[in-house]
């Protein structure tokens, strides 16, 4: 804009207008004298239009396109050049001249270069180009033009004196000019014009006024000869001239700024004509006849074809519209459908998702307090060690049991009830008109179906579950019962895993207690409130001790010692036996070094470590172990991990882990050995070196038959298979003594010692641990 104004060829060509408009206004000498100067002054203007125009076409930059569209402007500029300098040279010769209108060879002139801009305005592509817009765009053209023709034969057209009409000047230049504005107009407002909107505005404004002077213009002369109309004549000129100058200053440095628009529409003026058309017939036919109506029906005809023409066009687009709306209505309704079944279903298993069971639930509640209401129970199910499958087989695998454990669940209900996964490895049953009995059934049937063998990716699973079971009563709320459910799902957890739990009001109450426990314990960990105490294993032959198992005590400050059984079973429930089995491993390997670093015999005692089947599963803890052992200089095989069977009844992980583990040279003890349904088959598949033969067969030993027909078999098992076989809870000399005659080498019990701190069992058996020989110690228990 600044340099728009600094610009001072266009300063000077805006202040020689103004000053020429002026100059009318002051309405100096005669007609003859007007005539001349009204000339005088335009050819001046036309050369500086031609002038601006031909720099603007040589602006280096432009695109093809634009650059045409100048020179055709100069081309224009220069005939209106030539035409108004005719006419200047014809008017001299005059002594009097007196009439304003340019003669045959100004007119001709002027037709020839405003015929050729509007070509190439008309020509100007639109923003569309189909065929279908281009042709709504000529139909529109051809309806201002007939309007604009009907009014410029309205106006012009003398029926009092048809002689005196001059035809083809003013017919001609008045369509022609009218044809200008709207070419003019349809290139501002397509957003397409090879110009900028600042160079636009002004020469469609020009095509306007010249279009409006050509019917305010009285025919007589001496009326054209008013200074006002004198005045209004220049301004034409002066904007058209402008135009060039502007749109080369404002692109001179960047020669794309005129595509930097909006496309605006014009569809108004067609409208226009057609208003403008009829209202000219309502006006002359009441009061005239002859051409002037003839013409103006013309017209009217001529102008209600090429609408009738345009509006079935634009029914058609209108049927092509409803179409393609139909259509699009129909993909409406199936994107519709599809996102509602994305916002109730379940992604993987196309189960109900927890919104919509959540839903369905809260719906059946509120029909619980009618007499006649069906009873109603809530199953919630969660698959057991799911995390494992993870971890060691994929979430490809973990995914695909998750799809299949969603069918069995839908083929193991009715059809009327409702099945939903809730998130992650959870599951939960809406189940209409079942008693708690009949609920407790409906578990049974789930817990069979899910826990059939699965064949995934050749892997052989089997899946667990447990099952939370509530019954709903008038009252209750979505949020409630499923918090019964899932109280009663983790009871089944505590209770062993694998099956399900009936929610009784006492639950809350255990799971409550439980939480705390689990909050107190995550806070202990890491502290000095869990301390080691070392049970010994000794040698039934000599005496001596040949081991150690590790066992935790937690001593929290505020209450006395917490029983293993109480905060081991919450460590697994919350994962916090993880780091807590981490400190244990660390603590006893560390105790280990201490008694070898003192008592040079103890280099042959091993130490034993309880680890959960949960610390098995976890990656990394192989190298945990090995660390342990690197850390505190310890060889492999003095580190004994005890596992119970129930660790690794899963096999798949566990198993793999206590592999990697005999690889790595530590002992393997099967700890409370034949408890489990599986004990014989553990035999086959774990790496064992050793078997703890579990206290409950040892409290009776002597005085029961089978119990004593029990450790017989274990030790048989243990020769046989080339293992070492410890009796645990040893308390009398008696079952010592039996379990010397039945082959037993190694036993541990309160008979031997209680379980004593690191310190205080070296001190009482440091004479012990001198006599332990290295046959005695042998980890593998080779006898």
């Amino acid at each position: 804009m600044r340099r728009i104004k600094g610009d001072l060829p266009l300063l000077a060509l805006v202040v020689f207008g103004v000053l020429s408009s002026l100059f009318f206004l002051l309405d100096l000498g005669d007609d003859a004298f007007k005539v001349r100067v009204t000339w005088l002054l335009q050819v001046p203007m036309d050369a500086a239009f031609t002038y601006f125009a031909w720099h603007a076409a040589r602006m280096p930059g432009a695109e093809p396109s634009v650059r045409r569209y100048l020179r055709v402007l100069t081309f224009t500029a220069g005939m209106f050049t030539i035409a108004d300098s005719i006419q200047l040279a014809s008017i001299i010769p005059h002594a009097s001249p007196t009439d304003i209108n340019g003669g045959l060879a100004q007119t001709v002139f002027f037709l020839i270069g405003c015929t050729a801009i509007v070509i190439t305005m008309l020509r100007y592509p639109t923003p569309h180009n189909s065929p279908g817009d281009r042709l709504r765009f000529w139909l529109d053209a051809t309806t201002v033009l007939v309007g604009g023709a009907v009014l410029a034969w309205c106006i012009t057209v003398d029926p009092s004196d048809h002689a005196d009409i001059d035809w083809f000047n003013t017919v001609a230049v008045a369509s022609v000019v009218l044809v200008a504005a709207f070419a003019s107009v349809k290139m501002l407002l397509s957003g397409t014009a090879p110009l900028t909107r600042g160079a636009a505005v002004p020469m469609t404004a020009a095509a306007l006024l010249q279009g409006a002077s050509i019917f305010i213009t009285p025919s007589t002369t001496g009326a054209a000869l008013r200074p006002e109309l004198l005045a209004l004549r220049m301004l034409p000129s002066l904007l058209i001239a402008v135009g060039p100058r502007i749109h080369e200053l404002q692109t001179r440095d960047n020669p794309r700024y005129f595509q930097q628009r909006r496309s605006r529409p014009y569809s108004v003026l067609p409208y226009f004509a057609v208003a403008v058309t009829f209202l000219v017939l309502l006006l002359v036919l009441p009061h005239e006849t002859g051409a002037r109506v003839w013409g103006v029906v013309a017209g009217v005809v001529l102008i209600t074809g090429v609408v009738v023409g345009r509006q079935l066009l634009t029914f058609h687009d209108n049927a092509e519209l409803i179409t393609r709306l139909d259509a699009t209505l129909l993909d409406l309704r199936g994107h519709q459908t599809l996102l509602h079944e994305q916002a109730t279903h379940d992604g993987l298993t196309r189960l109900a998702n927890r919104t919509a069971f959540g839903d369905e639930v809260t719906a059946t509640l509120a029909g619980l307090d009618r007499p006649d209401a069906a009873p109603v129970a809530v199953l919630l199910i969660d698959l057991d060690d799911f995390k494992t499958v993870n971890d060691t087989l994929g979430h490809g695998v973990g995914d695909a049991l998750l799809v299949e454990v969603a069918g069995r669940l839908s083929a193991a209900v009715r059809p009327g009830d409702l099945v939903a996964r809730l998130g992650g490895d959870e599951f939960a049953v809406l189940l209409r008109g079942v008693s708690p009995e009949d609920a407790g059934h409906f578990a049974d049937r789930i817990l069979t179906a899910v826990g059939r063998p699965v064949q995934l990716d050749g892997h052989t699973l089997v899946v667990r579950a447990s099952v939370g079971v509530a019954p709903a009563v008038p009252g209750d709320d979505l949020e409630g019962l499923l918090r019964n459910a899932d109280i009663a799902m983790y009871a089944a957890k505590d209770a062993g895993k694998g099956g399900f739990q009936r929610y009784a009001a006492d639950m809350g109450a255990r799971i409550k207690e439980t939480a705390e426990l689990g909050q107190r314990l995550h806070e202990a960990i890491g502290t000095d409130q869990f301390r080691l105490e070392f049970q010994p294993v000794v040698d039934l032959d000599t005496g001596a001790m040949v081991g150690a198992e590790t066992l935790v005590r937690w001593h929290p400050p505020d209450r006395g010692v917490v029983p293993p059984t109480e905060f081991i079973p919450a460590a697994e429930r919350t994962g916090l036996i993880v780091p807590l089995g981490r400190w244990i491993l660390r603590e006893a390997c560390r105790q280990l070094a201490e008694w070898r670093r003192a008592y040079p015999a103890a280099h042959d005692v091993t130490v034993g470590v309880n680890v959960a089947g949960r610390q098995l599963l976890e990656p990394g803890f192989v190298d945990e172990v090995a660390a342990a052992l690197t850390t505190n200089g310890l060889p492999a095989d003095r580190l004994v991990i005890e596992v119970t069977e129930t660790a690794v009844l899963d096999g798949g992980g566990a198993t793999a882990t206590l592999h990697a583990l005999r690889r790595l040279g530590v002992g393997l003890a099967l700890d409370d050995f034949g408890t489990a349904a599986s004990s014989l088959g553990l035999l086959l598949t774990c790496p064992v070196s050793a078997l703890k033969l579990d206290r409950s067969f040892v409290v009776r030993l002597g005085a029961d038959s089978r119990q004593t027909a029990v450790a017989t078999a274990v030790i048989q098992i243990a020769r046989a298979l080339h293992l070492n076989a410890i009796a645990e809870g040893v308390e009398t000399t008696e079952q010592a003594d039996l379990l010397r005659r039945l082959g037993y080498r190694r036993a541990q019990g309160y008979l031997f010692s209680r379980p004593l701190p690191g310190s205080e069992l070296a001190t009482r058996w440091h004479r012990s641990l001198a006599q332990v020989s290295p046959a005695a110690a042998d980890p593998a228990g080779r006898r």
